[in-house]
């Protein structure tokens, strides 16, 4: 009782603040998840789908087909958790997939997609449908990563996860490439990636831009 008074007696400036989340309905909405390799997106992707099919929704699920790390067809997380699903070489032939019953849309990997995948969602969530999208915000040199700036600018929920530096244990927000190949597209696992603080990730490797822009300051 103590703690509830106490509370209510704190000026406003020191109330927490608790944003209330507004359930849409009769309309559609774009989810999008983001963060860096091993932050659970993939997890998070699997368990809102799968909260929408015991909720007797019908749900559709695509990843690249670049993306076959673990399985071809199936999403999978790093924690071995899946849902199967349809893997598609481009925006076009996820959009021949689709069937018109469908009410709840996810994509994995959307990073890996052109920038229409960005006029699609728009169009779907226009349509009425629920859309859920994971991916990378940024790639191995820390740049916003393909299509992510844009639909992170019209989505309606966000949710940016975390994961655990290995070199030091603080939250985590890049990935760091381990190995040496300049392509921005290079589908890997723990084999080729970490996840990095802001501090590890610079420390890793100082590219050329970062030279460049501390010459600068």
């Amino acid at each position: 009782m103590m703690g509830h008074l106490d509370s209510a007696r704190r000026p406003p400036s020191e109330v927490p603040f608790v944003p209330m989340i507004l359930q849409p309905r009769d309309v559609g909405w774009l989810e999008v998840i983001c963060g860096p390799m091993f932050s659970g997106k993939t997890e998070e992707l699997i368990r809102r789908l799968t909260r929408a099919s015991y909720a007797r929704q019908n749900v559709q699920i695509f990843k690249p087909k670049i993306d076959d790390r673990y399985d071809e067809e199936s999403i999978v997380s790093h924690s071995d958790h899946k849902l199967s699903g349809v893997a598609v070489s481009d925006l076009d032939e996820l959009k021949n997939s689709l069937t018109p019953q469908v009410e709840v849309i996810g994509v994995d990997e959307v990073q890996f997609f052109d920038a229409g995948v960005v006029e699609f969602c728009e169009a779907m969530a226009d349509s009425g449908r629920r859309i859920i999208v994971a991916g990378l915000d940024q790639d191995y040199r820390g740049r916003p990563f393909g299509p992510m700036p844009r639909l992170l600018s019209v989505a309606e929920y966000i949710t940016k996860l975390m994961a655990i530096c290995v070199r030091c244990g603080n939250p985590a927000h890049r990935s760091y490439r381990l190995a040496e190949d300049p392509q921005q597209v290079l589908v890997g696992t723990e084999e080729q990636y970490e996840a990095r603080c802001r501090r590890c990730f610079h420390e890793g490797y100082p590219s050329s831009d970062r030279a460049e822009a501390k010459e600068s300051i």
